[in-house]
């Protein structure tokens, strides 16, 4: 019997907040690999904010999707049948497998994970994610012991491992969230020194208290006011960690760029750097070796917030945009 797959194609580029009516569900034959590729069915997908950022009609640092186009996402899955001799059936995979149930791609476009690995760790705190906060925080902001380091969206996938990294690293950690509930679940579960609900108004003066030294390490994963306050406490040589702008993703049209560009950055010598994680990736193994013996000694809690079902990948990227998990978000496919 005939194989098929379910997928999800975007039906209409979103102008504002995405929701399920931009995207169409469908089902096509499964499509068998030629040489030099693989047929992959997908076992767990990650949503993340950089969805959004793909749904744009101007790429990013990948291309973005186009109508019609199944809905780019990363996933991990298991090869069924391969056309290449690097990997057999019943290796374990990750890449840009998109939304939906099988993928068949070349075999140079996806990562073989270690036998026996934890497929959500995987996907979270040993893949993409934790390698974003290892090298963002560790290479990026270069955090010295005693030093500040706040983190926005700290109840997220990467913010949720940056704090605990930044702890790690001997420094005083500071969280914004939203909800008191979030925000009691960062200091009491996972370590922060202070976590700030950035929803309860007077963001700047509440940030001050929390931050009596000032900022030596702003991991922003946010944008808009939240780095434009953040800008005002940064001390001296501070360094800003560009990874997200989670605040602009759904924003019709774009902010304009916080005070304090340039003339803050320039009278404190801060330093302001993106970074995709794929540049470090020559560096990959060793990350994820001591990401792996954080995790096996307890320092390092991995959290995922599993939905079940391919079918409910819309409705719960929605629910990312409006803060609704904790740490790594991930659809359980199959």
């Amino acid at each position: 019997m005939a194989r098929t797959n379910r997928r999800w194609l975007l039906a209409e580029r979103p102008t504002g907040m995405v929701g399920p009516e931009h995207f169409r569900f469908d089902q096509v034959p499964v499509e068998s690999p030629g040489p030099g590729q693989v047929l992959v069915r997908s076992l767990w997908l990650s949503l993340d904010p950089a969805n959004r950022a793909w749904l744009a009609p101007t790429p990013t640092y990948k291309s973005a999707v186009q109508p019609d186009e199944v809905m780019h996402g990363f996933a991990l899955g298991r090869v069924e049948e391969s056309g290449d001799p690097r990997l057999a059936p019943g290796d374990i995979v990750s890449g840009m497998l998109g939304w939906q149930d099988y993928a068949t791609l070349p075999v140079a476009e996806v990562h073989k994970e270690p036998a026996g690995r934890d497929p959500r760790h995987a996907m979270g705190v040993l893949g993409v994610t934790g390698l974003t906060a290892y090298f963002g925080l560790l290479e990026v902001g270069q955090p010295k012991v005693g030093e500040t380091v706040v983190v926005s969206a700290a109840g997220g996938a990467v913010g949720s491992i940056v704090g605990q990294l930044a702890k790690l690293a001997g420094c005083r950690v500071v969280g914004l969230a939203g909800g008191p509930e979030k925000c009691r679940w960062l200091e009491q579960e996972l370590g922060f020194d202070v976590a700030i609900d950035y929803r309860a108004g007077n963001l700047r003066r509440a940030m001050k208290a929390a931050c009596p030294d000032g900022i030596d390490v702003y991991f922003d994963n946010v944008g808009g006011d939240i780095l434009a306050t953040a800008l005002f406490l940064m001390n001296e040589r501070g360094r800003i960690v560009a990874c997200g702008n989670l605040s602009q993703y759904n924003a019709e049209r774009p902010a304009p760029g916080p005070m304090g560009v340039p003339g803050l950055v320039v009278v404190k010598r801060l330093r302001i750097e993106g970074f995709i994680v794929t540049d470090y990736y020559d560096r990959r193994a060793a990350a994820e070796a001591a990401l792996t013996r954080l995790l096996a000694s307890g320092q390092l809690k991995a959290v995922e917030d599993v939905v079940e079902g391919l079918e409910k990948a819309p409705a719960t990227l929605v629910e990312l945009f409006q803060g609704r998990n904790r740490g790594k978000l991930l659809i359980k496919v199959a």
